[in-house]
C-alpha cells in the first residue's frame, strides 16, 4: 500500500513538473474561471446532492458554480491520490493531514505556496498564528488550515460519586490520584461491594496521538510530543518528566486504579463502565462530557443531571499548569498548480476560499439554512421540530459540507442551542474551561517540521517507544527497560530524526 501511493506521488511531481513549463505566471488579476472544481471526503452513507439546498446556497454566497466530487472518508487518502496522477485535477483538494504523498508533493511545486498570500485576503488572514504554524511545511503553507479547537483535553468523572463521598473535584494530578483511589476503595456506588475502579483507559499505545499517556506527560512538564532544552529540540520521552508521569501512572495500575485490562480494552466501549457505575474517570476530549451526559438523559429523562463533572488540564506536582493541545487543525485546503495555472486563476480560488470563510457562508456549512432546518434564538442555532424533510436533507448534508469550513479567524457560525437548561449551562462551562487552559497550551514546537528520516520509518520508530510504555506501565518491564527502549530509539534512526528536526527548526528561527 505505502509503495503504491509513493509511486503515485512521484507520478505527480513528474506530470506538475511538465506542466508548469508551459504554464504562464506573473498576471495579478482574477482569471475568469465560472466553475470551481473541488474534492473532498463525505462521511454519511450517501453524499450531498448536487442539486440541494445547501449546494444551491453556496454558489449563491461564493458566485461561482462549485462542481465538488464527493469521495467517501474510508478511501479518501487512496482516491487523492488517483486524482492527483490523472488529467481531472480539481481546483481545490481537501488533503487530511501531512501525509509522505502530500509532503512530497508540495516541496516539489505541485502546490501553490501561499505563504506570503492568505494575509491579503481578510478571511483568510489567520488569527491562530500557532495553529497556521503547526499546519505548514517546514515553515512554508501549502493549504488553508481547517481549524479545529486547540484545547480539548479534559478530565471527566462522576458527579455524583464525588458528591456521594464528599469530595472536590481534581484541580491538580495529586488530587487525581486521591479521587481515583477514593472511587476505587471507598464504595462510591454505595453497594457494599468492591466492583468499582477509577480511571478507564483504552487500549492506546500510539506517541503522540492525545492519548490519556500524553495528557499526563504534558501536564508533568514533558512537553508536547517535542520539547525544547538546552537549546535544541528533544522528544517528550527522553525528559525526566516523561519518566515520573509514568511512574505515576504505574502507581495508579499498581494499586488497580485503572482498569485492570487497560492494555487491551476496546475504545468503541469506553463510555461502558463510566454509565455503568463502574469506572469513575475518563481523560479525553471534552465532547465527551455531552456524549456521557446524553447517555443519562436516555437511560432516565427525568434524573440524568449532575451525574458528569469535569474539569481541564491539571497542575504538575511542582505548581505548574501546562494543558495538552492537539496541533489544532484537521488538514487543509490545497490549490494544485497542474489546474490553477496562473497567478491570475490563483487570484480567484483564494477570492471564492476567501467568500467560503465569510461569515454567511459558515454559518450555511456549520449550521445549515436558517428557517429550513434552524432558527437563531439568543444568538444560538435552535433544530427544528418536528424536523421537515427538508429539514433532515440540510441536517444531513451539512455533516459532509462542514468538511469545506476553515475557520481560519475563528467559528463564524452559530453555536448550537443545548437541549435543556441544564445542558446549555455544561455546554457554556466546556467553552469557558478550554478557553481558560488555552493560556496554558503547551504546542509541540516540531509541529511544523518533516523529518525524511521520521517519514521513511518514523513510525516503526515510535513503536519502539510506545510498545515499551505500555509494558512498563503493565509490569512487564522495569523503569531501566523503558530507557532501553528510547535508546534503542535514537540508535535506530531516532538520533537521525532528531538533528533533521533541529536544523529545519533553526533554519526556520
Amino acid at each position: 500500500m505505502i509503495t503504491r501511493k509513493l509511486s503515485l506521488a512521484a507520478a505527480v511531481v513528474t506530470a506538475t513538473a511538465l506542466t508548469l513549463t508551459a504554464c504562464g505566471a506573473g498576471e495579478t488579476q482574477s482569471a475568469d474561471l465560472s466553475t470551481i472544481n473541488v474534492m473532498a471526503p463525505f462521511l454519511e452513507a450517501q453524499p450531498p446532492s448536487p442539486d440541494g439546498a445547501v449546494q444551491q446556497k453556496l454558489e449563491e454566497l461564493t458566485g461561482k458554480d462549485v462542481n465538488i466530487t464527493w469521495t467517501p472518508n474510508a478511501s479518501y487518502e487512496d482516491k487523492m491520490n488517483i486524482t492527483l496522477a490523472s488529467s481531472e485535477i480539481p481546483h481545490v483538494l481537501v488533503v487530511q493531514g501531512k501525509s509522505p504523498g502530500f509532503v512530497k508533493n508540495a516541496e516539489a511545486g505541485a502546490f501553490w505556496d501561499l505563504t506570503d498570500k492568505l494575509d491579503q485576503y481578510p478571511n483568510l488572514k489567520s488569527t491562530f498564528r500557532e495553529v497556521e504554524q503547526n499546519a505548514s511545511i517546514n515553515g512554508k503553507v501549502y493549504g488553508v488550515f481547517r481549524a479545529r479547537n486547540p484545547i480539548r483535553s479534559a478530565v471527566m468523572f462522576r458527579q455524583d460519586w464525588l458528591d456521594k463521598l464528599g469530595l472536590e473535584a481534581p484541580k491538580t494530578t495529586e488530587d487525581l490520584y486521591n479521587v481515583a483511589k477514593a472511587f476505587t476503595e471507598k464504595d462510591p456506588d454505595g453497594n457494599g461491594q468492591a466492583d468499582t475502579w477509577g480511571i478507564t483507559i483504552p487500549k492506546w499505545g500510539a506517541l503522540g496521538s492525545n492519548s490519556p499517556y500524553d495528557m499526563i506527560e504534558t501536564w508533568y512538564g514533558a512537553g508536547n510530543r517535542w520539547t525544547e532544552k538546552d537549546g535544541e529540540l528533544i522528544p517528550s520521552f527522553e525528559t525526566e518528566e516523561f519518566l515520573e508521569a509514568n511512574r505515576f501512572v504505574k502507581k495508579m495500575v499498581d494499586e488497580k486504579l485503572i482498569n485492570p485490562d487497560f492494555a487491551t480494552f476496546d475504545g468503541t466501549k469506553w463510555n461502558e463502565p463510566f454509565f455503568n457505575g463502574k469506572g469513575g474517570i475518563i481523560i479525553d476530549v471534552d465532547s465527551r462530557v455531552s456524549v456521557l451526559i446524553n447517555l443519562f438523559k436516555q437511560a432516565n429523562p427525568d434524573d440524568f443531571q449532575n451525574k458528569v463533572g469535569f474539569v481541564g488540564g491539571l497542575e504538575s506536582p511542582d505548581g505548574e499548569l501546562n494543558t495538552h493541545p492537539t496541533d489544532g487543525y484537521a488538514g487543509f485546503l490545497a490549490i494544485p498548480k497542474t489546474s490553477v495555472r496562473t497567478e491570475g486563476e490563483l487570484k480567484t480560488v483564494l477570492e471564492f476560499l476567501d467568500k467560503m470563510n465569510s461569515k454567511e457562508t459558515a454559518v450555511l456549512l456549520n449550521n445549515g439554512i436558517e428557517g429550513v432546518n434552524f432558527t437563531v434564538e439568543d444568538g444560538k442555532a435552535a433544530t427544528i421540530k418536528p424536523e421537515t424533510p427538508e429539514g433532515k436533507v440540510v441536517n444531513t448534508d451539512i455533516k459532509s459540507y462542514a468538511q469545506l469550513g476553515t475557520n481560519v479567524t475563528g467559528n463564524n457560525f452559530y453555536p448550537v442551542k443545548q437541549a435543556s437548561d441544564y445542558e446549555q449551562e455544561v455546554f457554556d462551562k466546556r467553552i469557558e474551561v478550554m478557553a481558560k487552559d488555552l493560556e496554558s497550551a503547551v504546542y509541540n514546537p516540531a509541529a511544523p517540521y518533516v523529518s525524511e528520516t521520521y517519514v521513511a520509518k518514523g513510525a516503526q520508530l515510535d513503536n519502539i517507544v510506545a510498545d515499551a510504555r505500555i509494558k512498563y506501565l503493565a509490569g512487564q518491564i522495569d523503569e531501566q527497560g523503558l530507557k532501553d527502549a528510547i535508546n534503542l530509539w535514537k540508535t535506530s534512526g531516532g538520533d537521525k530524526v532528531q538533528e533533521e528536526i533541529n536544523k529545519l527548526w533553526q533554519d526556520n528561527k
